[in-house]
Parts: C-alpha cells; sequence; structure tokens
C-alpha cells in the first residue's frame, strides 16, 4: 500500500479544502512543502498548454508540470526531474502516479527532506519527528537528490543524475519522548523537562569545572582561539537566545557580538572582520532563512562556522563547521521552552570558550561560572513550584487585549521572549521594550487596562529598573514583578509580586525565562487556545 499526505502551512492560497495537498494532474499526484517563486510564470505556459487550476497554490503548478514532462518521459522519476529543473525556489516533493501503483519518488531543493528506513517499508517526511513511531533508522537527502522507493527498498541519484549512496542513521531518542507523558499539553510537559534536558546539554562538555573545546569539533580548540568577533544569525526565539548571548560573550571574553534576524541578514551589505566567526542558531536545524543566511556567509569570509542546534544531522549541523547540540530532545509544542533554555546554556559553554582563550578569564571564575551551570536543575525545580501561583496570579489575563513586558540588560531579551510567549498562544497583543525606553513613547500606552510584567533580579540595574517602575505606577498601570526574593519588591495595591530564589547573575536570564513560559501557558489555556498548535504558526519554518 501507499500514500502522501501533508499538513499545509498556507504560503500562496488560503487554508481551504480546494488548496490542500495532495495536488493532481489526471494520474499525478503531488504533496509540496516549500516556495515555488516562478510560479506565476509557469502558471502561464501551462495554462496555454490546456491546463486547468482549480486552486491558487503554486504547488499545484508543480503537479502540472511533473504531468506534462511524463507525457514526453513516460518515467515517473525522469519527469520529476526534468519537472523540477524549471523550478525556481524551494521544495520537497513526493509524487505517485496512478500507473506505478507501488513507487513514491522525492526530491528536495532547500527545503528538508528525510526518508525513514523501515523493514518491507519505508516513508519520506519533512522531519524524522513525524516518523519516530515507525522507524529509528533515517537518510537525510542532500540537495538535488530523487528517491524512488517502494516497501521494498530504495534508490537515490544526486542532482548530477549519478547513483548516491547516502549514510543511514540511527536516532537514539526513545519515540516516546513524543507522548505528553500524562502532562494536558506538550508545551507543559517541555516546561518540566527543562531541569533534566539542562543537565543533559552540560553532560560530556565540562569537566573539572571546565568547559572542553573539544565539545563544538575536533576542529574547535584551533579555530576558537582565533576568533576576534562573532555574529550570530537566528529567527524567533533562537534569535532571543542570540541577544542575551551578547552580554555574555562581550562581558566575559570581550569581544564584539553583533545579533541578526535571519530574514534580514541576507538582504544587507555585511561588513565582517577578520576572525569573525558565524554562528547560527536553530531548534530543528531546518530553518529555511537561517539556512540561506549561512549559504550567503560562505561568501563573505567568516573564519569558520559553528551551529548551536537541537537535531543531529540537521542540514545545519551538516553544512557548518562547528556543532554544538542542545540536548532538549524532541519539541513538539510550537511554542519553544526547552529548546531556548539549553541554547542559552550551549551559548554560554561558547561564551567561556572563547573568554578562557582570549585571556580575560581566570580559572577561578570559569570554575565559578561552570558551578553555576551545575546549579540549574535545582534552581529550576523552585521556579517550577510556583506553578500554582502563577496560574492563579494571572487569571485576569484572559480578559486583557494588551501586554507590555520590562526588563534592563540582559533580562530585555528575556522581556522580548515573554512578550513572544504570550503573543503565540494566547493571542494577547504584547509588547517588550528596555524599562529605560518607557519615557520615550510606550508610556504613553499605560493605563489600568495594560497589564505590564517586569523581571527584577537583584543585580546592579535594580535600582534604575525601580525608577521606572515607578513611573507606570504613577500613570495607574497595573505592574506584575517577578523579582528576586532579596531585591526589596513587595506587593501593594496596583503592584503583584512573585518571588524567584535568589541564582547566581550568570544564570539569572535562564532562571527568569521559566515563570514567564509558565505565564503564558495557563494564560493561553485559560482563554481556551490551540496551546500546542497556535493558529497560523508551524514548529519547524522550512519556508522563507
Amino acid at each position: 500500500s501507499l500514500g502522501i499526505a501533508h499538513t499545509r502551512w498556507a504560503t500562496h492560497g488560503i487554508p481551504s479544502e480546494v488548496n490542500a495537498h495532495p495536488h493532481l494532474s489526471d494520474e499525478i499526484a503531488v504533496v509540496h512543502n516549500g516556495i515555488i517563486e516562478n510560479h506565476e510564470i509557469l502558471r502561464a505556459e501551462l495554462q496555454g498548454q490546456g491546463y486547468g487550476f482549480i486552486s491558487d497554490t503554486d504547488s499545484e503548478v508543480i503537479a502540472h508540470l511533473i504531468h506534462a514532462c511524463y507525457q514526453r518521459a513516460q518515467n515517473l522519476a525522469l519527469a520529476v526531474k526534468q519537472a523540477v529543473a524549471r523550478l525556481e525556489g524551494a521544495y520537497a516533493l513526493a509524487v505517485i502516479h496512478t500507473g506505478s501503483p507501488d513507487e513514491l519518488v522525492g526530491t528536495r531543493h532547500g527545503s528538508p527532506l528525510v526518508l525513514g528506513v523501515g523493514i518491507e517499508e519505508n516513508f519520506l517526511a519533512s522531519d524524522p519527528l513525524a516518523l519516530r513511531q515507525v522507524t529509528d533508522r533515517f537518510i537525510y537527502l542532500e540537495e538535488g537528490d530523487v528517491v524512488t522507493l517502494s516497501a521494498r527498498g530504495y534508490h537515490i541519484t544526486d542532482m548530477d543524475d549519478r547513483p548516491a549512496k547516502r549514510q543511514v542513521v540511527s536516532l537514539s531518542d526513545r519515540a516516546d519522548q513524543a507522548d505528553k507523558g500524562g502532562y494536558r499539553h506538550y508545551m507543559l510537559k517541555e516546561i518540566y523537562q527543562q531541569p533534566e534536558v539542562l543537565e543533559a546539554t552540560l553532560q560530556g562538555r565540562v569537566s573539572n569545572q571546565h568547559v572542553l573545546p573539544e565539545a563544538f569539533g575536533e576542529q574547535a580548540p584551533a579555530l576558537l582561539k582565533q576568533v576576534e568577533c562573532v555574529h550570530i544569525i537566528a529567527c524567533g526565539t533562537s534569535y532571543h537566545a542570540g541577544l542575551v548571548a551578547r552580554y555574555w560573550f562581550e562581558s566575559w571574553a570581550g569581544i564584539p557580538c553583533q545579533v541578526e534576524v535571519a530574514s534580514e541578514y541576507r538582504y544587507r551589505t555585511v561588513v565582517v572582520p577578520d576572525n569573525t566567526l558565524f554562528v547560527s542558531i536553530s531548534q530543528s536545524g531546518e530553518t529555511a532563512d537561517t539556512l540561506a543566511a549561512l549559504k550567503a556567509a560562505r561568501q563573505q569570509g567568516y573564519l569558520a562556522s559553528l551551529t548551536i542546534c537541537n537535531v543531529a544531522n540537521s542540514s545545519l549541523v551538516r553544512e557548518s563547521d562547528l556543532a554544538l547540540m542542545t540536548q532538549a530532545g524532541p519539541e513538539i509544542g510550537v511554542a519553544s521552552t526547552k529548546a531556548f533554555t539549553t541554547q542559552l546554556v550551549a551559548l554560554q559553554l561558547l561564551g567561556i570558550t572563547l573568554a578562557r582563550y582570549r585571556g580575560k578569564l581566570s580559572g577561578a571564575k570559569e570554575r565559578e561560572l561552570v558551578e553555576a551551570l551545575h546549579q540549574l536543575p535545582a534552581l529550576c525545580q523552585q521556579v517550577l513550584a510556583l506553578d500554582a501561583r502563577i496560574e492563579h496570579t494571572f487569571e485576569s489575563f484572559a480578559d486583557k487585549h494588551h501586554a507590555l513586558f520590562l526588563g534592563r540588560g540582559v533580562q530585555y531579551p528575556i522581556a522580548l521572549e515573554g512578550a513572544l510567549k504570550l503573543k503565540e498562544i494566547s493571542y494577547i497583543h504584547a509588547e517588550a521594550y528596555p524599562s529605560g525606553e518607557l519615557k520615550h513613547g510606550p508610556l504613553a500606552l499605560v493605563d489600568a487596562d495594560m497589564p505590564v510584567i517586569a523581571v527584577a533580579p537583584n543585580d546592579d540595574l535594580l535600582e534604575k529598573l525601580k525608577s521606572n517602575l515607578h513611573e507606570v505606577q504613577a500613570r495607574g498601570g497595573r505592574l506584575y514583578v517577578f523579582a528576586d526574593a532579596a531585591a526589596g519588591f513587595h506587593s501593594q495595591d496596583g503592584v503583584t509580586v512573585l518571588e524567584i530564589p535568589h541564582v547566581p547573575p550568570s544564570v539569572e536570564a535562564i532562571i527568569y525565562t521559566l515563570p514567564l513560559q509558565l505565564l503564558a501557558y495557563h494564560v493561553a489555556v485559560l482563554k481556551g487556545t490551540d496551546v500546542d498548535q497556535p493558529r497560523n504558526l508551524a514548529k519547524s519554518v522550512t519556508v522563507e
């Protein structure tokens, strides 16, 4: 038996039955992930040949184009190769023909495609996680590969039409990691997994309170010793992780660090100083904009590329010079939680390594930083113990339409992440600002109906933050403050304080993330939204 299906993330045409995959052209059926940039030209050409279109999608163009090629080739794999040679853009395709009921043809360019190898059964998917219930053996197809598979076997050719032998990779993650494990939602499970996955991300990367540079790859010691500047490229939550890391790299290593949104990086003139390390961050390793940025970076003269990623053998890992894998395990919820905090741990390991190589970090200071990392699991447990109180405190948010998040210094990116989580899963419009920017515009929004959430560790910027929060109070704003137990905040009329246990300064950004995740989760549950699969969003963003 054979079949194809696709969970569509709409790019061309609204989500509707007529735009849903598979798309058909007589005896040809196609599912497609990606974006075809020249679809309008091809559509006009095919209409001129008599093909009729029933959908608004770019994907239907592919079905008709393959059909036209099949009329000449009379061979499905050959027809697919001829058709994709005309396509501009990104695609991962699965194609079947009624005349070959046991044969499936797949190919990829710019979008991921993985072959799942079973026993008398084989599969294609965009992500191995989709197939973990049926196999633990995978082949990651390379750019331009065309695979023909049946239940009995598979045959792969490369972009030059030569037979290709690709490595079969066995994944060790247990299939049951994709279960909810008794939790109401995957997101809540993944929030509660953070103590164990943070510890797992440290395992094998530190020894005797020192970071092991070999954890980044065999070439890492030689390359990282040369680094004089860092450019971090990422999207969404991973971008926020990069913003946090900038504070660490500049403070600990005295190294200039620039953080870019991947979709913007490609379209401006980038000045790359000598010995600059290109760092990409991605949970999936298949984020289209980040991959495109990495490809563009190869022409920019970087010293080397390094990726922080959660999926071994993903495109980013395969195409980067160095890699450090986070050990978050499968993350099912669209809103990233444990992947974010493990990225922060991995970035700390990189920051510590760079600082040591640049002679900016004493042995005692490195031991202090590593010891703080080892405390993370226990500190996370203390914050998770506040879950019930956080749920009760934010019950009123179900009726809110807007929220403002504030932070200073390294906590500003955490405020950004808190606002993103709330808007992603509760659909409440939320913004984040450095608290010092309040008087430069955002203060105009503050009134009794605009809740303001602040993160207030007991650091050097605490007194300035307090002054900013007094400005909110003076204008009738409703304040919610996640504060260090020693910060001197007290609940009063219009101010609710949730005390966070005192933590080492170097891990404050990681710890203060957790209560904001719980805030967003409980508000979304109260509003009745789809917590794990919020509208209009996808887990792995494989289109630009």
